[in-house]
């Protein structure tokens, strides 16, 4: 719907082509980093890292929920903050499903961890979600001094999260053991891919090595994306259509256009009645405000969209502010269902897993229960990590 709305605006005048166009530059090296990463993702997954993961899990957790549970915010974690909340919600998602049923314990914990931890923990890095990318380009800042300044507020967020859900889900991870006939220790541990890893560790090497120089880290992404698929097409493990479709690209139009539509929004009103609310100043409470803000309006008209409305009003107040607004974007969303993208996505995904396995699509999560649970988590892990934030900035500088 995004392309067509895009186009009924600049055929009917609401935005001038010149606007389209410029819009659509400012998307474009955003896009092509994107691209980057989701082939990155998906290769790795070819090469039987998510698989890998899965056996850790199960492994490690050896039959308690407990234990599985803090396996998966682990590495849902690290998965999301390196390869993007897309590679926890489409890759890792099912490979979770699939452990806690063999292992015999309720998947509803780990399930919603994804779905929480595929926002949450996007925090870190420029390359970590779509919306990074917009706040890293518009805050100005390094590669380097992005993560040094989200670190503190990634690692609050993450732990108030995992609080939350050790209390919320009690019940289900005090479940009694599995029965002797779960598979809780796979007998053959599958191959850790190491050529992916060194792969995914040199192309994040190169994120830093590039932003240092003043080059665009997209070329690094690339670069690693590129090394990963064609090692796949020449051992046969994919084509040149699978490279194309692994990049996403009716997604990529989607950004695309969807950037034009708020382009379009802003510039007709939206923009004057957001200066109107937007709090002044560096400090404490107006970065609690702004980030307050961001998480009302990504659950009112998605994150994405919020992002790209409010990121042209706050980047004139600095870095901090930009840094603020995207915490509401990424932690927000965990309130609802329509927060982000990503969300919507994971419960797609997690309704077809069911229905293959059981044909029960809605046992194991619920919009009230998704609701209630982001009611306590949204809160506290927002208020603590915007505290985390401005201690950040006071440390590390803006």
């Amino acid at each position: 719907m995004a392309v067509p709305a895009a186009a009924v605006a600049v055929a009917t005048g609401v935005i001038s082509p010149e606007h389209a166009l410029a819009e659509a530059e400012r998307l474009g090296p955003v896009v092509g980093f994107l691209a980057a990463v989701l082939v990155l993702a998906h290769f790795c997954d070819v090469e039987g890292l998510f698989t890998a993961c899965g056996a850790w899990m199960a492994r490690w957790a050896g039959g308690r929920p407990g234990r599985l549970l803090t396996a998966v915010f682990v590495l849902a974690s690290v998965i999301t903050a390196v390869l993007s909340l897309d590679a926890t919600v489409v890759l890792l998602t099912p490979v979770v499903l699939a452990t806690a049923t063999r292992m015999g314990v309720r998947s509803r914990p780990h399930l919603y961890a994804c779905a929480h931890l595929s926002n949450t923990a996007s925090l870190l890095l420029p390359v970590s979600n779509l919306t990074n990318l917009l706040a890293f380009t518009a805050s100005g800042l390094s590669f380097t001094r992005f993560a040094a300044l989200m670190t503190l507020p990634w690692l609050v967020a993450i732990g108030a999260e995992y609080l939350v859900f050790r209390r919320f889900f009690a019940d289900d991870l005090a479940a009694p053991p599995p029965s002797p006939e779960a598979d809780t220790d796979a007998a053959e541990p599958p191959r850790l891919p190491l050529f992916a890893l060194v792969t995914v560790a040199c192309t994040l090497a190169g994120f830093v090595v590039a932003s240092a120089i003043g080059v665009d880290p997209a070329w690094a992404a690339s670069a690693g994306a590129l090394v990963l698929a064609v090692r796949a097409l020449v051992r046969r493990g994919a084509t040149p259509l699978t490279v194309v479709r692994a990049a996403s690209p009716a997604f990529l139009a989607f950004v695309l256009a969807l950037g034009v539509v708020v382009r379009a929004v802003v510039d007709n009103g939206l923009a004057d009645a957001l200066r109107h609310v937007l709090p002044g100043g560096s400090g404490l409470v107006a970065l609690l405000a702004l980030a307050a803000l961001a998480a009302v309006l990504a659950n009112l008209i998605n994150n994405l969209p919020a992002v790209l409305v409010l990121l042209p009003l706050t980047a004139p107040l600095g870095p901090g502010a930009v840094l603020a607004v995207l915490l509401g974007v990424n932690i927000g969303p965990n309130l609802t269902y329509a927060g982000s993208l990503a969300t919507l996505l994971w419960r797609r995904i997690v309704q077809r897993q069911e229905e293959g396995a059981d044909g029960d699509g809605g046992a194991a999560v619920g919009f009230g229960e998704f609701t209630r649970l982001g009611m306590l988590a949204v809160p506290a892990a927002l208020v603590p990590a915007v505290a985390a934030l401005w201690v950040s900035l006071q440390a590390v500088g803006p």
